[in-house]
């Protein structure tokens, strides 16, 4: 094997040594996450980068992810609940806690966090499996992107 195909190799073990931090004293916030199904929202998750944690609807401000309520094509739908399921996934794993970085609120009044666990955020895990984005101050055309990654 080559270097580059031994590195490729090793790049699961290392990113779940990378990301399956345990929870550090910092981590104080806990709950049990179920998609949100109903209009009655306490404690659920919208999309992959929205949630509702005991009655505040908080945004992911690290990242981006694709839509599910309005989505612009099916991919971008398929792409969107898979974040959804697999952010439902990263909360549910343990305590957590949520870091307010430049804005407090979003103009749609949505607080803004960054989620994390063992200082590791749970944004970035999901931008390294392929279910995010970086935030970059916009929404992105994820059609146009999923339909190049084809």
């Amino acid at each position: 094997m080559t270097v580059h195909r031994l590195a490729l190799a090793a790049l699961p073990f290392l990113l779940l040594a990378t990301f399956s931090q345990p929870a550090t004293a910092e981590d104080a916030e806990t709950a049990i996450f179920a998609p949100c199904t109903t209009a009655a929202r306490i404690t659920c998750v919208v999309d992959g980068d929205t949630i509702w944690y005991r009655g505040d609807k908080i945004r992911l401000s690290d990242i981006n992810t694709p839509e599910i309520s309005q989505p612009a094509c099916p991919a971008e739908a398929e792409r969107g609940r898979a974040a959804r399921d697999r952010l439902v996934a990263l909360l549910n794993e343990g305590p957590f806690s949520l870091e307010a970085q430049g804005r407090a609120t979003d103009r749609y009044g949505r607080q803004l966090r960054i989620v994390r666990r063992g200082g590791i955020s749970l944004g970035a895990i999901l931008v390294n499996e392929g279910l995010a984005e970086e935030w970059q101050g916009r929404r992105s055309d994820w059609c146009g992107q999923l339909a190049l990654a084809r």
